[in-house]
């Protein structure tokens, strides 16, 4: 069970999750969509708040940019130490909205004095993942 675009109507379908599913796709593109999929037979309850809430409403504020967002984010995942999936998927959500390779570097290294030089390396092995993905597809 795919879930919906903005264009394809399902129960979900209201303001807030268009909103929401339109700012996942323009951050995270196809991988936000990927895990969106996974979870359509798990948890499809679970996949419409995680598009409605923070995409829907808060990615959507207007207070800050996308780019300054995803800094945001990129920072958190990395702090955090174990969500390397999602730190990937947000690593290419930073490129996607204006980051360049080289302030994703900056980014997680300055990880390594709030969060451990353990954190900062899990981080910059992971944006190494990202960037040998963009660049064998590109």
């Amino acid at each position: 069970m795919a879930f919906a675009t903005s264009d394809t109507p399902t129960p979900y379908s209201s303001a807030r999750y268009d909103r929401g599913y339109e700012k996942l796709r323009e951050i995270d593109g196809h991988a936000g969509e990927r895990v969106i999929d996974a979870l359509a037979d798990i948890a499809p309850d679970f996949a419409r708040m995680l598009i409605e809430f923070p995409f829907g409403d808060i990615y959507s504020r207007p207070q800050l940019d996308l780019k300054s967002r995803e800094i945001g984010v990129v920072a958190a995942l990395t702090a955090l130490g174990n969500a390397q999936p999602q730190l990937k998927v947000h690593i290419h959500g930073a490129l996607n909205v204006g980051c360049t390779r080289d302030e994703v570097v900056e980014i997680i290294m300055q990880m390594a004095v709030y969060a451990g030089f353990p954190a900062a390396l899990n981080g910059l092995f992971a944006a190494k993942e990202v960037f040998s993905e963009r660049d064998a597809t590109a």
